[in-house]
């Protein structure tokens, strides 16, 4: 084949790598796993079914037909109604729902910017207040600056940036940001959540797989409780337009671990007549597949599915 001498051969050799680079991307792309069953032993609501309502109105890396389908089916083999939302936030949005899951809302033209309006907020609050129960799903570095708008709402806090812990990790991983929170490392929390309707549905361990860490007011129980040794940090792999970050209530540069000591990666509190739970991490209410890899509540040895339904359960008020 003949090329003009006006096409450098390097512009030849661009349009033929690009799209075997998307390909390859699209291959490696994280999905729901197919191999996935959601059973429930004993489901909890066999007559009524409380309405869900999962967002998808807010560029949501997890959607209920994507990868967040494992958990949407577990919901409904446990006798939640499940529903998609695809409008912004309004009264009539919310209307007739009993909880209202979030996870991984990302700004529109930056994945870090606000995912959400001030008047989604208010709208959010009131709905908690007058008695909702929302799920807030946000993981490691852009996601917490993207819903940490929402989370100050209900006095939670996120680093904005990537837990690791050196100590209290998932080993057979190898990865530090793999974090195990156990009733034998004593980082699992004192919380309904946590000991289920009884001793069968009592979590003994959870797996979260690389997300941030969160702060919530005296009134809030964390049920994942990060070490001392947990550190919070925004990878320097990552370009940004700015050298700084505020994350973890401290400025910091890129790159550059801070203590996240004191903190969480799953909170719950009662927020006026409404529930409210937030989570640092969105892998573990689901399960995931990328090339060999397999991730969330189908891993075995933990109890991430479990913990999945008791959190709603919660939220649900079965709890």
């Amino acid at each position: 084949m003949k090329y003009s001498s006006r096409v450098p051969c390097w512009s030849v050799l661009i349009v033929t790598i690009i799209p075997m680079l998307g390909l390859l991307i699209s291959c490696n792309a994280q999905k729901a796993d197919p191999d996935f069953h959601a059973t429930v032993d004993r489901p909890a609501y066999l007559h009524e079914h409380p309405k869900v309502i999962i967002d998808e109105a807010h560029n949501n890396i997890h959607k209920a037909d994507g990868t967040y389908r494992p958990f949407a089916e577990l919901l409904m083999r446990d006798g939640y109604s499940v529903s998609a939302n695809r409008r912004q936030f309004s009264s009539n949005t919310l209307e007739g729902f009993d909880i209202l899951v979030i996870s991984n809302a990302k700004g529109k033209e930056h994945k870090y910017d606000p995912a959400f309006t001030i008047e989604e907020c208010d709208v959010v609050e009131r709905w908690v207040k007058n008695g909702g129960s929302l799920l807030l799903v946000a993981d490691h570095y852009p996601l917490g600056s993207a819903a940490e708008i929402l989370s100050l709402r209900f006095g939670i806090s996120m680093s904005k940036g990537e837990t690791s812990d050196s100590l209290h990790y998932d080993t057979s991983s190898r990865d530090k940001s793999q974090l195990l929170f156990s009733r034998e490392n004593g980082l699992l929390g004192d919380h309904p959540i946590l000991w289920g309707r009884d001793s069968s549905e009592r979590i003994a361990q959870v797996v979260t797989f690389t997300g941030q860490s969160l702060r919530g007011p005296t009134e809030s129980i964390p049920l994942l409780a990060l070490a001392n040794s947990a550190t919070d940090q925004v990878p320097d792999s990552i370009w940004e337009e700015r050298e700084w970050i505020f994350f973890s209530n401290t400025y910091t540069r890129f790159g550059e671990p801070v203590s996240a000591a004191g903190r969480a990666q799953g909170i719950a509190l009662p927020f006026a007549r409404g529930r409210v739970v937030v989570l640092g991490e969105a892998a573990m209410l689901t399960a995931q597949v990328s090339e060999d890899d397999r991730f969330g509540m189908q891993v075995p040895g933990n109890d991430d599915r479990q913990f999945a339904l008791n959190v709603m359960h919660w939220l649900s008020r079965l709890l």
